[in-house]
């Protein structure tokens, strides 16, 4: 597999990068622990099949010390023990955001509340750009087939 064209090269990309990678250092630095930032940017990978961003994020997690068991069940992370009350309330939310064409209603008044139980506004603020952010580049290199497998752990900076 190969990708449509090389979108890391191109000059607009460069600019549309630019702006992503900035709010993508904000959330870095942001009061939402980084375990919930790699499970949420793995969970969205996987829901919307961008093979590219789940092979850097569960690198870059595991790099993090993020253990095996826990990576390996996070699409099973309703049936998994592994996962803080936190932790599920923040998939939950990520599943119904990125969902939102599948999930009649979008995001339901329930998981919100069962995520603003255990984050407070900044905290649910980054979550959703997150999921956000997350989503966009999720299609960018979906759009673009950009194949999964070759990342390396801080290849980006």
């Amino acid at each position: 597999m190969e990708s449509r064209l090389n979108y890391y090269a191109n000059p607009v990309a460069a600019k549309v990068l630019k702006h992503l990678i900035s709010a993508s250092k904000v959330l870095a630095d942001s009061a939402l622990p980084h375990t919930i930032q790699h499970l949420v940017e793995i969970r969205a990978s996987q829901v919307n099949g961008c093979g590219f961003c789940t092979d850097m994020h569960t690198k870059e997690a595991t790099h993090a010390g993020e253990t095996s068991v826990r990576l390996n069940l996070i699409a099973a992370w309703r049936e998994a023990t592994v996962f803080t009350e936190a932790e599920r309330a923040a998939l939950e939310l990520t599943e119904q955001g990125t969902r939102i064409a599948d999930a009649a209603g979008g995001v339901t008044d329930e998981a919100w509340a069962n995520a603003a139980k255990h984050f407070d506004e900044d905290q649910l603020v980054a979550l959703m750009s997150l999921i956000a952010l997350i989503n966009s580049y999720n299609r960018i290199n979906i759009i673009n087939q950009q194949p999964a497998g070759s990342y390396q752990v801080g290849q980006f900076g």
